[in-house]
């Protein structure tokens, strides 16, 4: 089953993308305006202080966090994760059976070694999802630890984001090679 998920690779890139460019879209035309023009603390790859966060969810207001909480955590970010997620377990599968070694490996191992490159990206976005939606919903939540952690959950997001997308490149990369030899 998980391996027909690189039969679908092209379609799972272009319903992510077209997810990513439909949240990138709300940032910039919608959320930016609520919050005075300050980056959501999702799109802060390099983390934030528990200033610049409580400066965020202040501009925000409660009309603004509650606008931001159902429209990007309770819609999008729901769904992007998880489709960000299957299309990376596909791209590794699809590049990967281009390489001899890993068309060599079991169906189950080639699932398995996508599986373990995507699910830890996967499983820290949704802990940092919770972490922001809980300090959008509950102001009284919002302190520097809490804070800390939501970033350092960005951060982690990112950096294990970076693992799977380091793989796919150069398992493409290692079969254009292989296919001019």
């Amino acid at each position: 089953m998980m391996l027909r998920l690189s039969r679908h690779a092209a379609a799972l890139c272009f319903v992510a993308m077209a997810v990513f460019v439909a949240v990138t879209a709300m940032e910039f035309l919608y959320f930016r305006q609520l919050s005075g023009g300050l980056p959501s603390l999702d799109l802060r790859w390099t983390g934030f202080t528990p200033d610049e966060g409580m400066a965020w969810l202040t501009a925000l207001g409660r009309r603004g966090s509650e606008i931001i909480l159902v429209w990007h955590y309770l819609t999008f970010d729901l769904l992007f994760p998880a489709l960000l997620s299957l299309t990376l377990v596909s791209l590794i599968l699809a590049t990967g059976r281009r390489l001899r070694n890993f068309r060599a490996l079991s169906a189950q191992l080639q699932s398995l070694f996508a599986l373990v490159l995507v699910l830890p990206y996967t499983l820290a976005d949704y802990a940092q999802n919770i972490a922001v939606a809980r300090l959008l919903s509950d102001f009284l939540s919002a302190n520097p630890d809490s804070l800390s952690f939501a970033s350092a959950l960005i951060v982690t997001k990112f950096a294990l984001l970076a693992i799977p997308v380091i793989v796919i490149a150069v398992f493409h990369l290692a079969g254009q090679k292989q296919r001019q030899a």
